[in-house]
């Protein structure tokens, strides 16, 4: 798609672009966050993604993420996998596995830095405390950059792992970790704080954290 990208590429470079399309991007989870993350970075030029997630498309998701009814009962990342490629033909890498303690190492294995391999990052968009402990953790030890999107009813966070406190599990034994309240609205502003804090890590090095209140409509820039 030649034009696909004919309106971002005015804004910010066809050179901006071009280092975008270097990133190397995991993305953990493909929930509200993650599906929709993924939508957005890509029309702005970010071409290789891996996502990573087990869980299938239930009838709840359709109305928080970029699924469809007819979807529901397939793998997240299968169908974000296909809805990627139809959309600006981008074919990102679907990884259809939880994510644990013993395979957290081999499954961010791509997200490593390497002197040869250019700009890697990882963006932690799970939805359990177990699940985004173990992400911070490797992230840390490893030393790969990552980007923590977090949202609960009508507050989102975009934090940096060096500033990111993992927060405690508040859901009740055998509950669903994802029946909770929750705006599209407030999901759409994550997603577009994200993304801008994505591309001016890569274009700029700059690493931002945002907090944002939905009802209130505020937006903070965390020191």
């Amino acid at each position: 798609m030649r034009n696909a990208f004919h309106h971002e590429t005015l804004y910010r470079g066809a050179a901006a672009l071009a280092k975008l399309g270097q990133l190397r991007l995991t993305v953990c989870g493909a929930g509200a966050v993650g599906s929709n993350l993924v939508h957005h970075l890509v029309r702005q030029g970010v071409r290789q993604v891996t996502v990573i997630d087990f869980d299938r498309v239930e009838a709840h998701n359709v109305g928080t993420q970029t699924y469809a009814e007819s979807d529901v009962g397939a793998f997240k990342v299968d169908v974000l996998q296909a809805e990627v490629f139809r959309a600006v033909g981008v074919e990102i890498t679907a990884v259809r596995q939880r994510l644990t303690e013993r395979n957290v190492g081999k499954l961010l294995a791509g997200a490593a830095p390497s002197l040869r391999s250019g700009q890697v990052l990882v963006i932690d968009g799970f939805d359990t405390q177990a699940s985004r402990a173990l992400v911070t953790g490797h992230c840390l030890t490893m030393g790969i950059p990552c980007l923590h999107v977090g949202l609960s009813a009508d507050y989102a966070e975009v934090i940096w792992n060096e500033d990111y406190r993992v927060p405690g599990d508040v859901t009740e034994a055998g509950a669903d970790v994802c029946d909770y309240p929750l705006a599209r609205n407030l999901i759409q502003f994550a997603v577009a704080l994200a993304s801008e804090a994505v591309v001016r890590f890569v274009l700029e090095g700059q690493r931002q954290n945002y907090s944002f209140t939905l009802r209130d409509l505020r937006v903070n820039v965390e020191r």
